[in-house]
């Protein structure tokens, strides 16, 4: 199997070095690279072309917020596992929204940093619906009804079906929860959500929560 390359970005060396202690031993995990501001790791991703960035949110200079919306705007873009210290903050939420797969706290087990970062490797976020709901509670406020007539426009390109399965990744059912609920074959809810992906010019499932919470779709699932 080929090992998962996994670049480093931390302003702290000893964070980056904890880090690449704790992961490198990993066989399926080689550390490509490491970096110290988003600037240099956006340098480093041409040379070492990684799968996956773990990206400090708060740097000097090039922070991991700009890095990652530089990052995901390349048509061969590394995935990338945001590192913070707090679960509800502002910058987390917009790291995902540019397309960051997920975060991780910096006091997270050595364990699950590897087990995120193999997730996202493998195409799938490492957010539980419950953390994203507290993530998108913490952003709501005096942008949220623009933030839903600009969402709910976005995903008037969708039809029905697709509807219902971006409400159902919304509430963070698997596509196998979702063919369930919906009496339709796994292979058609991948359909389904590549399409969804592909209309709505987005980049992963994470994504998609995001903009059916900002366009209210969860809410009136819920029946508030």
């Amino acid at each position: 199997m080929t090992a998962i390359r996994l670049l480093l970005v931390d302003d702290d060396p000893l964070v980056r070095a904890g880090l690449s202690l704790m992961l490198g031993g990993a066989d399926d995990i080689e550390i490509v690279g490491e970096a110290a501001d988003g600037g240099e790791a956006e340098t480093l991703v041409d040379r070492v072309r990684p799968d996956v960035v773990l990206m400090d949110i708060r740097m000097p200079a090039v922070d991991g917020l700009t890095a990652t919306e530089r990052l995901r705007r390349r048509t061969d873009a590394p995935q990338v596992v945001v590192l913070t210290t707090f679960h509800a903050d502002e910058q987390v939420l917009r790291a995902l929204r540019a397309g960051a797969a997920g975060f991780v706290l910096k006091d997270t087990p050595p364990a699950e940093i590897l087990d995120a970062v193999r997730r996202v490797a493998g195409g799938d976020p490492v957010l539980s619906p419950t953390v994203t709901r507290q993530l998108m509670d913490h952003a709501a406020g005096s942008a949220a009804d623009a933030r839903r007539t600009r969402a709910r426009e976005r995903l008037t390109v969708l039809a029905e079906r697709e509807r219902e399965v971006a409400v159902a990744v919304g509430r963070g059912l698997s596509n196998a929860e979702i063919a369930a609920a919906l009496f339709m074959s796994v292979a058609t809810v991948k359909a389904h959500v590549s399409r969804i992906l592909a209309r709505l010019g987005l980049n992963n499932r994470v994504q998609i929560a995001l903009l059916a919470y900002d366009a209210g779709l969860l809410d009136d699932e819920d029946g508030h």
